[in-house]
């Protein structure tokens, strides 16, 4: 995203909590600090991207910001969060636009500016980001007010992991009746049943080598859906079911 960002021509200060990272971020051309508050206090706009729910809190409730940042200027929190969290932090960010733009996709869709974002926020905030948002991502989808685009991840998650539990109940069916799993992975992508999921699966050539992989990113993204939904009074429904057919990271 930084080098993204640089290409486009924007001044970039990035926090990087080693010497090491910020020797790093300094390789890259942008200008490296240490601390949140160093980065947000001359910032037209702050993107937050951390893992967890948790850490966005952290930062942006326990943390400098939106409290350093100047008047007028907007904060973008990429993580997958709670939207009560950004409710939140909204509460707190007097005079300063904040915006929900989940992401969908990995290292090799932000270095080709592929991303895909599901943002939530006012039109005139969505409309003053984008052009920067749209230096790593395309689409950038405009899907409602503030909280929206979270909500729109977080059912894609659940849905991306009871895909990937049906999946896991195909290949054991598939041993059943003697097809190996190499075996259904290298035909199914060409069969009516054929799914991004699916093709994903099919390139690390087994279910449990794509779970070990993306494990610590499904576990934590459906933990959120699933708290949200209670929250809410509801659950995940027969979601639940297909999802329980895996074990991502001992969390699913």
């Amino acid at each position: 995203m930084v080098s993204r960002l640089l290409a486009a021509g924007h001044e970039v200060r990035a926090v990087g909590r080693t010497a090491e990272k910020r020797g790093q971020l300094a390789q890259l051309g942008a200008i490296p600090v240490a601390q949140v508050d160093e980065a947000g206090s001359q910032a037209g706009i702050v993107i937050v991207c951390v893992f967890t729910d948790d850490q966005v809190r952290q930062v942006c409730l326990g943390g400098e910001l939106p409290g350093c940042m100047p008047p007028g200027s907007a904060l973008v929190v990429h993580t997958t969060a709670s939207p009560a969290t950004i409710d939140a932090i909204a509460a707190r960010a007097d005079g300063i636009d904040v915006v929900d733009a989940a992401v969908s996709g990995g290292p090799h869709d932000v270095a080709a500016g592929t991303l895909t974002l599901f943002v939530g926020g006012s039109d005139d905030a969505v409309a003053r980001v984008r052009p920067v948002l749209s230096c790593y991502g395309d689409p950038v989808l405009h899907v409602g007010p503030r909280g929206v685009g979270l909500k729109v991840k977080l059912v894609n998650n659940a849905l991306f992991a009871g895909q990937l539990g049906l999946l896991a109940e195909a290949v054991r069916l598939g041993k059943r009746l003697g097809v190996p799993e190499s075996a259904l992975l290298a035909a199914l992508p060409h069969g009516s049943a054929t799914s991004r999921v699916l093709h994903l699966v099919a390139a690390r050539e087994s279910v449990e080598s794509f779970i070990e992989t993306t494990g610590d990113f499904v576990g934590k993204d459906v933990a959120v859906v699933r708290r949200v939904a209670a929250e809410l009074g509801g659950d995940l429904g027969a979601l639940d079911d297909v999802i329980g057919a895996i074990d991502v990271a001992g969390r699913v």
